[in-house]
């Protein structure tokens, strides 16, 4: 995904010219202590979502794990996570969820490597929805985008959580306009946004290529591109755990301002 096109083209600020969101209400690592189970496995659910891959390159690359050896630590780590509660007692005063969140993997991993023991895969699967995640796929975005050699891991760790954020939203756009039957807008916010290439695509190519008005394609792209602001939002709301950490990642991420 071209992200800095978001940013410092005006034409393709994914900021929007007014840069003013409405405050959503809606953190998984709130919800995680709920007292009501339900409310618990959603949010735990969310968090695992958003960190299994994170998690996973980071214990390939920190701790130079083979990818079953790494397969079995993550599926291990938020097995146990969930069985003792672990996110319940993160506490935003003390530093950044994602912090936390690598300082239990980092705890869990040595406890492991000192045991000399290795993982049953699938521990705590009778709770967390593991079977589904794609290890095969995590490895080929590792080999497609390796940890710059000046990067450190924990370095790594972010730049990965940020990527996972952006392409969990683009997924969710994707659905979202295939269900209102948008799917030409998505299309055209794909090859304009988010497709790779030496040479920028026009307006003009894209409304021949879909046999649209050049207005047309204006419009769809600014309908698409907020929309992609409000998906990416309510996902970055979902893991962030303070109106504080919110607004700031969201300044830093798109360079809004959210009220």
């Amino acid at each position: 995904m071209r992200r800095q096109n978001f940013r410092n083209d005006p034409d393709t600020d994914i900021g929007g010219p007014a840069r003013h969101f409405p405050e959503t209400n809606r953190s998984a690592i709130v919800a995680v202590r709920s007292e009501e189970p339900q409310v618990r496995q959603r949010a735990f659910d969310a968090i695992l979502d958003s960190y299994w891959k994170p998690v996973y390159k980071y214990i390939r690359i920190k701790w130079n794990a083979g990818n079953e050896d790494a397969k079995d630590l993550t599926q291990g780590f938020f097995g146990n996570a969930f069985e003792k509660n672990y996110f319940a007692h993160y506490d935003p005063v003390k530093a950044s969820f994602q912090t936390f969140l690598r300082t239990c993997v980092d705890g869990f991993v040595a406890n492991q490597r000192k045991s000399e023991l290795r993982l049953k895969r699938g521990g705590g699967r009778e709770h967390v929805s593991l079977d589904s995640l794609d290890f095969r796929g995590a490895d080929n975005e590792l080999a497609l985008h390796p940890p710059a050699p000046n990067l450190t891991p924990e370095q790594y760790f972010e730049r990965e959580w940020i990527r996972n954020l952006f392409l969990h939203a683009v997924h969710s756009l994707r659905e979202r306009c295939d269900e209102t039957n948008n799917r030409v807008r998505f299309q055209l916010f794909e090859r304009y946004d988010l497709e790779e290439s030496t040479e920028k695509v026009s307006y003009a190519t894209l409304a021949t290529e879909f046999g649209l008005t050049t207005s047309t394609v204006t419009n769809q792209l600014a309908a698409a591109r907020r929309d992609f602001r409000k998906v990416l939002l309510e996902k970055l709301r979902q893991t962030t755990a303070t109106d504080a950490e919110f607004q700031k990642l969201a300044r830093e991420l798109l360079g809004v301002d959210v009220k």
